[in-house]
């Protein structure tokens, strides 16, 4: 005697759990048959009624999310019992600030190039310039260079008011 009805496999929670599974079953749209160490860590860490309570109290579009997150959770507590996903998110945010470490001592480093290459460029004076000889600190809100000339050279580049609110020009004064 063949079957008329087809064969659903039970979801991975009630396969674990050792139970039939409903065709209303809560946990069958989150824990497919092809996962089954997904609801295995879940159910280790939070337990299946804390679980299906949960998911019961939820909307059904959210349903998924705090699948996931339950999910993500269990399988950190699973690799590391005493951190969790607080382990990985504090070696996150150590390698972000590290990183934010290097590129602001690239940046400074930018800054220093930038800046010892416009007393080259600034240096050069106009010929109706040449005529003076005295010492005139050049500046706009940049870095303190001087040059010989009669009218100071005035620059605008985005970064002098961050090198200066830093520890000030390029001649080492605050």
């Amino acid at each position: 005697m063949a079957s008329s009805s087809s064969y659903n496999p039970p979801c991975a929670a009630c396969k674990f759990l050792r139970r039939k599974c409903i065709p209303g079953c809560v946990f069958s749209p989150y824990f497919p048959p092809e996962e089954p160490q997904k609801f295995a860590n879940v159910h280790k860490i939070f337990g299946a009624s804390n679980v299906a309570k949960l998911l019961n109290e939820l909307l059904p579009h959210q349903r998924d999310d705090a699948v996931n997150s339950l999910a993500y959770e269990a399988e950190a507590r699973v690799r590391d019992p005493v951190y969790g996903c607080i382990g990985a998110i504090t070696f996150l945010q150590r390698q972000v600030d590290r990183l934010q470490k290097e590129l602001d001592a690239a940046n400074a480093d930018l800054i220093r190039f930038a800046c010892s290459d416009v007393p080259l460029q600034a240096a050069q004076p106009r010929p109706q310039e040449a005529a003076g000889t005295r010492n005139v600190g050049i500046g706009g809100g940049g870095g303190r260079f001087y040059q010989t000339g009669g009218v100071p050279i005035s620059y605008d580049v985005p970064w002098n008011d961050i090198y200066n609110s830093h520890g000030g020009g390029m001649d080492g004064s605050n």
